[in-house]
């Protein structure tokens, strides 16, 4: 009996979600919900959907805050066309066996694999040119434990619903490969369990700050006028977009 193809995805709540957000991750979302994932089958596919308030912690703020922000990103997915009755939309921190098979893929993970990771470098470093940073540089010793292992935590997510296919942009594919080698590690320990997942590569380009063209949009960035909030009105956007760095060629390049 075939199984059934099941689409993974995680999102953080950092509530009102920006442009970057929506182009990248979650039109894609809301098209998945009606496309078959195999041309050639007709049998529908499960999409999961995770707000992802765990991983949220790297970055401590207060619970209130948290809590507000999971709900304005789970208003605001619904309000972009997920329906909650073709997509499960749930929240990560009720399901304990999240963190429970974090600690198992833990023990079994080599500090190696997640000190090669770029994220964790980038975050900390604050750009894209973190050279030869690795865990035991100076500059690494403030590192939080969470940040630097969020990776296996994203492992847990994907393995735990046995997902078949994680959509996700190209700078998230080391996040896949290093789930599929721990995925490889849990079955040569303890036997095959698990079903490695595939990359669905989504075809949007990363959309970049408005204010530093080297960095991805984000809602981390403590300046609002780097992003273009979907709430934002029509004046906001054209005062942001007005003041956006730009280079000095003349034209679209």
């Amino acid at each position: 009996m075939n199984r059934v193809a099941r689409v993974f995805s995680g999102i953080q709540p950092t509530g009102v979600p920006q442009l970057g957000n929506y182009l990248g991750s979650i039109k894609n979302w809301v098209a998945l919900q009606s496309q078959h994932l195999d041309s050639a089958s007709s049998q529908p596919h499960d999409q999961y959907i995770s707000i992802v308030d765990l991983h949220a912690l790297t970055v401590p703020r207060p619970p209130a805050r948290l809590r507000t922000d999971t709900f304005e990103m789970a208003a605001s997915l619904i309000a972009c066309g997920i329906d909650p009755s073709r997509t499960v939309l749930f929240r990560q921190s009720t399901v304990h066996a999240h963190t429970q098979l974090m600690w198992a893929l833990a023990c079994i993970t080599p500090v190696g694999w997640l000190n090669r990771m770029t994220q964790w470098k980038s975050k900390l470093h604050g750009s894209q040119q973190y050279g030869s940073l690795n865990v035991h540089s100076a500059a690494a010793q403030s590192l939080l434990t969470g940040l630097f292992a969020y990776p296996v935590l994203m492992a847990a997510d994907v393995l735990l619903y046995g997902a078949t296919h994680i959509p996700v942009g190209d700078d998230q594919i080391q996040h896949i490969e290093f789930t599929r080698d721990v995925c490889d590690q849990f079955h040569k320990t303890y036997g095959h369990v698990f079903s490695a997942p595939r990359v669905l590569l989504s075809q949007t380009k990363r959309v970049m700050s408005l204010k530093d063209p080297l960095r991805k949009m984000s809602k981390s960035d403590p300046n609002d006028s780097s992003r273009i909030n979907l709430t934002d009105s029509d004046d906001a956007i054209i005062r942001k977009i007005r003041k956006a760095h730009t280079d000095s060629i003349q034209g679209i390049s």
